[in-house]
């Protein structure tokens, strides 16, 4: 049983998390924050070796390495506090997390209806596609009213596209 603290939690997150997703954030440029702040600033190349104690090759390679996604959160941390630049990090879910719960749980209970519903027709006691889909909506509740982790024990997998 969820505790009203970790709902709590998961409230005052998702809140903060809206936030980021409704920010209007500008994209990053292609050649990356790193080279676009240090041009803005007329900085070459070699001021910002200096700043950060490495070679100006290194900063090259910090660069591209930003541009190809690759870079270590340490080495954007350092080279942004050498350009007096602050890192702003976050992982921003495209739907809020009490929905991408809610999500799950249904899919989770769909899949189980789907099992028994099968059955059912089997034994010729086959219900209504609206039966199926309210009692897979109540089960959702009821997994949702458990412990969340129990959501996430086994994958969804994809649909085949067959």
């Amino acid at each position: 049983m969820k505790s009203s603290f970790s709902e709590l939690k998961l409230r005052q997150l998702d809140a903060t998390l809206d936030r980021w997703r409704n920010a209007d954030l500008p994209p990053r440029p292609p050649s990356g924050w790193i080279k676009a702040v240090r041009e803005g600033l007329g900085m070459a190349a070699t001021h910002l070796a200096a700043r950060l104690g490495v070679t100006t090759s290194t900063v090259t390679r910090l660069e591209t390495s930003e541009a190809a996604d690759t870079i270590s959160l340490g080495s954007l941390r350092r080279a942004a506090d050498a350009l007096g630049c602050e890192l702003h990090y976050a992982l921003v879910p495209t739907e809020s997390l009490s929905d991408t719960l809610e999500n799950r749980a249904l899919t989770l209970a769909r899949r189980q209806m789907a099992s028994i519903s099968h059955t059912m027709a089997l034994e010729a006691q086959a219900t209504s596609s609206e039966t199926v889909e309210a009692q897979a909506r109540t089960l959702a509740e009821d997994l949702l009213k458990g412990s969340h982790r129990a959501l996430w024990k086994e994958p969804v997998r994809a649909k085949s596209a067959t």
